[in-house]
């Protein structure tokens, strides 16, 4: 089963592409961040469809996991990125994969078995929990892997896998 875990952002959209096998093992397809450089909020969602819709016929998940706004200060930004989370679950909706939803403290809890840890432990466990060294480049591409380590463990849950 593959799943994509997406991390919303107005102009950086984090992804983490995972294989789990049956035994339950999880392994890393792709992970990076999509990103935007138009200027108005329609050419970055534009832009944010078109980049992502590319990667969701490239890694061809069944399950997404994508985050909620949990708590934004600034309201402008929160609503950006409710935008760009409505052009990624429309595109999901496109492509008839199944998505899990999750606020960021348990996206945490999945990861680190806290709500409140930093994004440093976060991308810390998700590189334990993957086997990797580290968890190359931005914040937002650890962030995404621990969405889709989020959506797996819901998985198990869900389905008793």
């Amino acid at each position: 089963m593959i799943i994509i875990g997406l991390d919303p952002g107005s102009t950086l959209l984090g992804y983490g592409v995972l294989k789990k096998e049956k035994n339950g093992d999880l392994s890393v397809i792709d992970y990076g961040v999509l990103q935007t450089k138009e200027k108005t909020i329609p050419e970055k969602l534009h832009s944010l469809g078109a980049q992502l819709q590319k990667l969701l016929k490239e890694t061809k998940p069944d399950v997404a996991g994508v985050e909620q706004i949990f708590f934004a200060k600034n309201k402008k930004t929160a609503i950006e990125v409710a935008h760009a989370r409505g052009v990624i679950i429309s595109k999901l909706l496109d492509q008839n994969i199944e998505i899990l939803e999750f606020t960021p403290p348990q996206v945490k809890i999945a990861v680190t078995g806290y709500g409140l840890a930093d994004k440093r432990a976060v991308a810390l466990m998700v590189a334990k929990i993957l086997r990797l060294e580290k968890v190359q480049g931005d914040d937002n591409a650890s962030d995404g892997l621990a969405v889709a380590i989020a959506a797996a463990n819901s998985l198990n849950a869900l389905r008793g896998l």
